[in-house]
Parts: C-alpha cells; sequence; structure tokens
C-alpha cells in the first residue's frame, strides 16, 4: 500500500466524519465549521488526483469566500434553534429514504466499476489540465454551464424570497420613497433663544 493510498483512506474518513457533523451539528455555527472542513479535505482529495486547478479553486472560492461569508451571516442572525427543528420529526423518514436511495446508488456504481477499473491514462509532460477543463466546459458544455448558472440564481433568489416572507422582525425599504425624499422631510431647523449665563453673587462681588 502506497502512502497516496493511505492518506487517500485518512482523507475520505475526515470527509465522512466532517460531512456527517454538518448535519448533526445542534448549533449552525458548529455545521458551518464542519462544512468549512468538508471542503478543505475534498480539496486536498482533489490534489492527490492531480486536479491542482479545481483543489485551489475550491479552497479560494468556496472555503475563503463562500463558507466565511456563511459563517459571518450564521454569526449575526438570530436564528432560533427551536423553530429549525418543528418540522424535522416530519420530514426525517422522507430524508433518510432520500439518503439511503442515494447510498445505494453510489454503492452499486463503485461496486460495479471497481473491478474493471483500467490504469490512467498517460499523461504528457506539457499537458494543461485547466486549459483542458476550460475547452471542455465552454465548448462541449457550455449549455450546461449556462443552466447551471441559472438553477444556482432561481435557488438564491428562492431562498431569499422563502426566508423573508414569513418575518416580520426586520424594516423593509421603499427605494421609491427613498428617492423621492427632500431635505424637509429629514431636518427640521429649530430657532432656540440663546441662553445667557448669569454671574452668581460671590462674582458680582
Amino acid at each position: 500500500m502506497t502512502f497516496d493510498t493511505v492518506l487517500f483512506y485518512i482523507l475520505a474518513l475526515v470527509l465522512l466524519v466532517a460531512a456527517f457533523r454538518v448535519i448533526t451539528a445542534t448549533s449552525p455555527v458548529t455545521g458551518v465549521l464542519h462544512l468549512i472542513l468538508t471542503f478543505f479535505t475534498a480539496s486536498m482529495m482533489w490534489m492527490l488526483i492531480q486536479a491542482e486547478f479545481l483543489a485551489l479553486v475550491l479552497v479560494l472560492v468556496y472555503v475563503g469566500a463562500v463558507m466565511v461569508l456563511f459563517l459571518f451571516v450564521v454569526m449575526m442572525l438570530d436564528m432560533r434553534l427551536e423553530s429549525l427543528r418543528e418540522g424535522m420529526r416530519v420530514y426525517l423518514p422522507l430524508g433518510l429514504g432520500i439518503g439511503i436511495i442515494m447510498v445505494l446508488e453510489m454503492a452499486f456504481v463503485l461496486f460495479k466499476t471497481w473491478g474493471h477499473a483500467v490504469p490512467p491514462a498517460a499523461i504528457a509532460d506539457d499537458f494543461d489540465n485547466t486549459r483542458a477543463l476550460g475547452i471542455a466546459m465552454y465548448t462541449d458544455y457550455a449549455y450546461a454551464v449556462q443552466i447551471g448558472g441559472l438553477v444556482l440564481l432561481v435557488g438564491m433568489i428562492s431562498a431569499i424570497a422563502l426566508t423573508m416572507r414569513q418575518r416580520s422582525d426586520y424594516k423593509r425599504t421603499n427605494p421609491s420613497k427613498q428617492v423621492r425624499v427632500r431635505a424637509a422631510d429629514r431636518v427640521r431647523l429649530v430657532s432656540m433663544p440663546a441662553q445667557v449665563e448669569q454671574p452668581t453673587e460671590g462674582e458680582e462681588k
């Protein structure tokens, strides 16, 4: 067993434990921190298969930007854990069923291809995997990339709409009223007489 194989199993174990803690952590901050560990461990596994560009993008974009933003948002929001757990028992059987189906599908694919694995293809010394990835994304799979971006945009807008629709503890802003505001509506000038301090009896003497 080579060092790469041992390192792969160690990283895979860390990845599984961290991913399990993401969905079982009682604190949202703890879940986000374990999700950061999950992304970082997945990046190291990509580094093992010589996908350096994808590994660095995962660390810089997700771990360095997106997940840090999630962490700040979760820490600043007043999240009520009691309201989050209200529908857990109702959707638990459905979630377990979907999870079991996903595990069975992955196990079927792995066991089906485990014995038929072919050795990796020979790669030239001057091969640029970043260029090959860019050519594949923007030529052969350009339509799929656009569809994926559109799905992410719709998901982001839907999450914002669903979150803001049922909350009453925030102040709504009306841009049209903000544009039409005048200085007289915000600033009021008051004329007050000046006050002169009168000297005391001791000071007069």
